[in-house]
């Protein structure tokens, strides 16, 4: 979704700025919208034409309240900018943007790994160790799994994918016999 993501990008780069003196807590609420914003309901309600920005922002905060999520002033700021230009689709986009600046401000990178099993905490930390050699950079490794990579891993940080699954194997050979 390249749209989304150039949507997203001013977001993120001017709610990096804004934040800077406190990223982690920024990280913190801007989560919590994202969740709160990535609800399909509430993206339907926001889309109404018959609905005003100052409605949708009231139910953003009745939702995070209920959620106990309290929203500092620049949240709500934010918030109201994102309404009121109708990006409110864009916030998860913006969340996970803001996430790899910073990241990348603290020489960290997010690593998901895809796995057809599950990887138990000590054979992660030992593949965290090697990923982190093999990528040269500092990991938040995450754990998703995907039953139809068969057997093996896929390991993707930032544009970067390692593939060793042995759907990739039986891809390889189809289109090496196919040729």
């Amino acid at each position: 979704m390249a749209e989304l993501a150039t949507i997203a990008r001013p977001y993120a780069d001017a709610l990096f700025k804004a934040t800077k003196t406190d990223l982690n807590a920024a990280a913190v609420w801007l989560e919590a919208l994202k969740e709160i914003a990535g609800h399909p309901q509430l993206q339907q309600y926001a889309e109404n034409p018959s609905v005003t920005a100052a409605q949708v922002f009231a139910l953003f905060e009745a939702i995070a309240g209920d959620a106990h999520v309290v929203l500092p002033e620049m949240a709500k700021n934010f918030l109201r900018t994102v309404i009121d230009n109708a990006r409110l689709t864009a916030v998860p986009e913006i969340a996970a943007q803001f996430q790899v600046l910073k990241n990348a401000q603290g020489g960290l990178s997010d690593a998901v790994v895809y796995s057809a099993f599950a990887i138990d905490s000590t054979a992660l930390a030992e593949l965290a160790t090697l990923l982190e050699k093999r990528f040269a950079r500092k990991l938040n490794v995450s754990v998703e799994l995907q039953p139809d990579l068969i057997g093996g891993i896929r390991v993707v940080v930032g544009d970067e994918v390692l593939d060793s699954s042995v759907k990739a194997s039986l891809e390889q050979m189809k289109v090496a016999l196919t040729a």
